[in-house]
């Protein structure tokens, strides 16, 4: 028998290590839904989990490069609800990266972000809130134009974006279909980075210099501004132990080329295989108007007008709610 078991642990090494593999599993432990504190009003959601996707060669005849790509993701939420009130917290952070051979370590995801919206109600009949909304947006490490891993493109508050605003939202009794309009958003960007400030990177108000290449006035670390924001949240059952959830966040400023619209759209499509297993695909598309793309043009790093952004994941990992 010991004979027997040996050889299945040699073949088990030896196919995992000819075959190329990709590991991609989701565990949830243990499924629980949000939890309600009944003494103060407050439900409270929590998620920490871990992705990881795996290749390895080894004599493929076909060629390919070995990589390992790990995200480490975390979700918190409050609610406080009391009759015609609402308040909504939330905290949303990812990080992750990738380790090809031949290649060093490069950031795949960073994410820190933090929203929270108070609304008011005339009557419990009703499902229009008067809201007064805050978003904020900023990373934990540099980012890099890669390979060129000696320039940083962008630091933690390099940017940071802060909206504020009040408007009116839609929500169903369920919270999987909800509509923004807010006609008094401010968007504030910030280059905390003066490097990054000089160069205007971000929108903001580049350093100016003399034919000399003197400086005269250096960049401004930040830019505001005032306009109309249309933000939306569709999610729901396609099929079954399948749910599509889709976000969109619209913003035009009413002072600087009113009319050109700056999107952020990230849609997700849940695949439950059962309550330990899951597989997330998605998909994030960015259009900012004073984000400008850079391009490199007979070995010169030329920038060039804003273009569409596209980040398109395929999530799996191991997530604990509690």
């Amino acid at each position: 028998m010991s004979k027997v078991l040996s050889s299945l642990c040699l073949l088990f090494l030896f196919s995992s290590t000819v075959f190329s593999q990709k590991i991609i599993t989701t565990k949830q432990v243990p499924r629980v839904t949000a939890q309600r504190d009944t003494l103060s009003h407050w439900v409270k959601k929590n998620q920490v989990g871990f992705d990881i996707s795996e290749i390895a060669f080894l004599n493929w005849s076909a060629g390919g490069t070995s990589s390992i790509s790990g995200l480490l993701k975390s979700k918190f939420t409050r609610v406080y609800t009391q009759e015609n009130y609402n308040w909504t917290n939330e905290l949303v952070m990812r990080y992750g990266l990738n380790k090809q051979d031949g290649i060093e370590v490069r950031k795949t995801e960073d994410v820190f972000q933090y929203n929270t919206a108070f609304g008011y109600r005339k009557d419990t009949l009703s499902n229009w809130y008067h809201t007064a909304k805050l978003n904020f947006n900023t990373q934990f490490t540099n980012g890099y134009s890669y390979p060129n891993t000696n320039t940083a493109v962008s630091k933690p508050f390099a940017p940071a974006y802060l909206f504020a605003g009040v408007g009116a939202e839609y929500a169903n009794k369920e919270k999987s279909r909800m509509l923004y309009i807010s006609p008094f958003t401010s968007k504030m960007t910030f280059v905390l980075d003066q490097r990054l400030a000089d160069l205007g990177t971000f929108g903001v108000v580049k350093a100016t210099y003399d034919i000399n290449g003197n400086l005269l006035t250096p960049g401004q670390k930040s830019k505001i501004e005032l306009g109309f924001l249309v933000t939306a949240l569709y999610k729901q059952e396609i099929a079954k132990n399948i749910t599509l959830e889709n976000r969109i966040s619209l913003y035009s400023d009413y002072i600087n080329h009113f009319g050109n619209i700056d999107i952020d759209n990230d849609l997700l499509v849940e695949l439950v295989v059962n309550n330990h297993v899951k597989t997330n695909i998605g998909a994030h598309i960015i259009y900012d108007d004073d984000i400008k793309a850079k391009e490199e043009v007979e070995g010169v790093q030329v920038t060039v007008g804003p273009k569409l952004q596209l980040k398109q994941v395929l999530g799996v990992g191991i997530v604990y709610a509690f």
